[in-house]
């Protein structure tokens, strides 16, 4: 009679357990769906992907135009969230960021929305001077980073000699530049270029079609397949009907 009741219990227990393993695990897409909402977010200081207007609290940028249209896609709201740089670890929901293996630990990338590349943008008198990383590693040359990014990354791991600071306004930090405070600093080539355009004639990318490495910028989500399939289709398709040059064109061209 025991080795029945055990029998039953046991029959019992896998019919449980069955049931439960054939109950669909809501994805995070669904969530956001019932929700209603989307939260993306931005740094805010980040021209020209992500800016934070202080007057107004309004985030305007590439990034911004391109969350817009995710939600219009998802027919949900965007609600943007403030983080910051040495905070995206912790906080992330799908701001656009540089593709790294430590990012892809805590959550999946969409595909590549940019290929991208650090390098120097410095005062145009002085672009001869910074073509390669030796000429940019040497005693008295001041690097200019913000704190916590993949730029302050490649700097670290790329310079012995020159001197680097951490400036923490990163709206602020080519003005730093322009001004004589700092010689220069090796960030992706799209915000060198945007840059040289915001400061004509003082400050000039330095050959920002050829970069010192490789990288990409894509969406940061949280690790939810149904989520990144979703975002993958959308990408796809903005790429493929003109919407995605659109917005580029906007910000870059």
């Amino acid at each position: 009679m025991t080795v029945r009741i055990l029998a039953a219990l046991v029959v019992m227990l896998l019919a449980n357990l069955s049931v439960h393993a054939q109950q669909p695990v809501p994805s995070r897409l669904d969530e956001i769906i019932k929700r209603g909402t989307l939260r993306v977010g931005m740094t805010g200081d980040y021209k020209p992907f992500t800016y934070l207007e202080k007057a107004t609290q309004q985030f305007s940028g590439f990034d911004v135009d391109m969350a817009e249209a995710l939600g219009k896609a998802l027919g949900v709201k965007v609600e943007f969230v403030p983080t910051a740089w040495p905070k995206l670890m912790k906080d992330f929901e799908a701001d656009g960021v540089s593709v790294t293996l430590d990012r892809q630990k805590k959550g999946f990338f969409s595909i590549p929305i940019m290929r991208e590349g650090k390098t120097p943008i410095a005062r145009c008198a002085d672009v001869g001077k910074y073509q390669s990383i030796a000429d940019i590693d040497k005693k008295g040359t001041r690097v200019i980073v913000n704190p916590g990014g993949t730029n302050e990354r490649f700097a670290r791991a790329n310079v012995r000699d020159a001197d680097i600071t951490v400036f923490p306004d990163n709206t602020a930090i080519f003005d730093e530049i322009a001004k004589g405070n700092a010689d220069l600093m090796m960030t992706d080539a799209s915000e060198t270029r945007y840059q040289q355009k915001q400061h004509s004639g003082v400050l000039c990318a330095v050959h920002p079609d050829k970069p010192f490495d490789f990288s990409e910028k894509a969406y940061w989500l949280q690790r939810d397949l149904a989520l990144k399939a979703f975002v993958d289709q959308w990408l796809h398709i903005s790429m493929e009907d003109g919407s995605y040059k659109k917005i580029y064109a906007a910000w870059f061209d």
